[in-house]
């Protein structure tokens, strides 16, 4: 049996099996068991979260033999054509590829036929905004009244390059990020189906790395699986894509606190001699300070902070302020952005490692003003203290006559 990657093979069959998305499969259920059907929807949202999945499984869930259902059995010839993407019914475009207004022109000589075997006929347009202004124009009137038998469902990353014409023709539904817990659970059951095991920590790195798409996820987790031999431990993966660790950083860091310049050049370079790049060193850097960051705020969910608290030694916690901490990832932020237009990388790497060498020891604008005042107020308690001088009228007693060369007083 050929091999087929995970993004396929745990693509989403039924509404109960889209992840992260409760919103929409509740809503989209509860119109397929009220009868209350569209003629067009909208799915919007961020990459590889289960736009066009949840498409095929609504066209799956109106011509389903037993429906429409929201619930479609997955056992009957057109859940089955349907699934394998042969089905006559249910037309997939690629919005991208068809933006002229001659295609549309077209789809609408098309729905003129009434579906072949199915119940209805499914137009699944992927990437919907990438057709002309004159397409969506041309569009307009063929979605507002199509056939009974005609459902229309868009897709599109770009929701705002959708015109509001369209959308206003359209049921919509925003799909969302997959949390990082939600991801990880889901990896958790691949490697148990595949009889593959992996560190919890590899896991979360992982989900963490997909930042909200499950197929990212998934595409990763096959590229880390095929050279981790049936064990996945997050070594392997720092080793194999370059990255710094989380100990090495966590080193530098220390480094820096202790001002030791020479030491924090020194341990990078070596950091970046073993493979990592500049750029991924700058990342993996901004990752700890920003966690530095959020501890100091109260915050110890492993979610956001990227790692489980006790990977942060306590003395780091408190080694910098809020400040401190701000200023470094602002720094970090900018040479990265900065560093591709670099005459030489690692010269601006070096120096921004010299800066934040010193961090300990900056102060911010206010903490300037509030060291000056305590001075200013340290000095009038100490001119208080002295003797006091006087700007009015002298009231002491008259000096004395100054003697002249005969020893007499001379009169005032």
């Amino acid at each position: 049996m050929p091999y087929e990657v995970t993004a396929t093979r745990r693509r989403p069959q039924a509404f109960d099996q889209l992840a992260g998305q409760d919103f929409v499969v509740s809503t989209l259920k509860s119109s397929l068991e009220q009868g209350r059907l569209a003629h067009a929807y909208l799915f919007s949202g961020p990459r590889g979260v289960g736009k066009t999945s949840a498409a095929r499984i609504l066209a799956k869930a109106l011509n389903c033999e037993q429906g429409p259902t929201s619930e479609p059995c997955g056992q009957c010839s057109q859940c089955q054509e349907i699934a394998r993407g042969n089905s006559l019914d249910v037309i997939e475009i690629d919005g991208a590829s068809n933006t002229s207004v001659n295609d549309i022109r077209e789809l609408k000589d098309e729905v003129l036929f009434a579906p072949s075997n199915g119940r209805y006929k499914v137009y699944i347009i992927d990437e919907v905004h990438m057709l002309s202004n004159s397409a969506f124009n041309a569009l307009l009137k063929t979605i507002e009244e199509p056939p009974p038998y005609i459902v229309f469902i868009f897709a599109t990353t770009e929701i705002h390059k959708v015109p509001a014409t369209i959308r206003s023709r359209c049921q919509q539904f925003n799909f969302r990020l997959i949390p990082v817990e939600e991801i990880k659970r889901q990896l958790h059951e691949v490697t148990t189906e595949m009889g593959i095991t992996a560190e919890d920590e590899a896991l979360f790195w992982i989900a963490k790395e997909a930042t909200g798409s499950l197929r990212d996820a998934y595409t990763l987790f096959d590229q880390i699986a095929s050279f981790s031999d049936a064990h996945i431990t997050l070594k392997d993966i720092q080793d194999k894509l370059g990255l710094a660790g989380i100990e090495a950083v966590g080193e530098i860091v220390g480094l820096m606190a202790s001002g030791a310049t020479g030491e924090v050049i020194d341990r990078a370079e070596e950091i970046i001699a073993g493979g990592v790049s500049i750029e991924q060193f700058l990342i993996d850097l901004s990752e700890y300070f920003r966690a530095l960051l959020l501890i100091q705020a109260g915050i110890e969910r492993e979610s956001l902070l990227g790692y489980q608290l006790d990977r942060f030694p306590e003395k780091l916690r408190r080694a910098f302020s809020s400040t401190q901490l701000e200023f470094a990832i602002e720094e970090l932020l900018r040479v990265y952005r900065d560093i591709r237009f670099s005459l030489n990388q690692r010269f601006e790497l070096e120096l921004l490692l010299s800066k934040l060498s010193s961090l300990g020891k900056r102060l911010s604008p206010e903490e300037i003003l509030g060291k000056i005042e305590e001075l200013r107020s340290e000095m009038r308690s100490q001119a208080s203290g002295g003797p006091q001088v006087s700007h009015g009228a002298s009231t002491s007693a008259p000096r004395p006559a100054p003697e002249t060369a005969t020893g007499k007083k001379k009169s005032p």
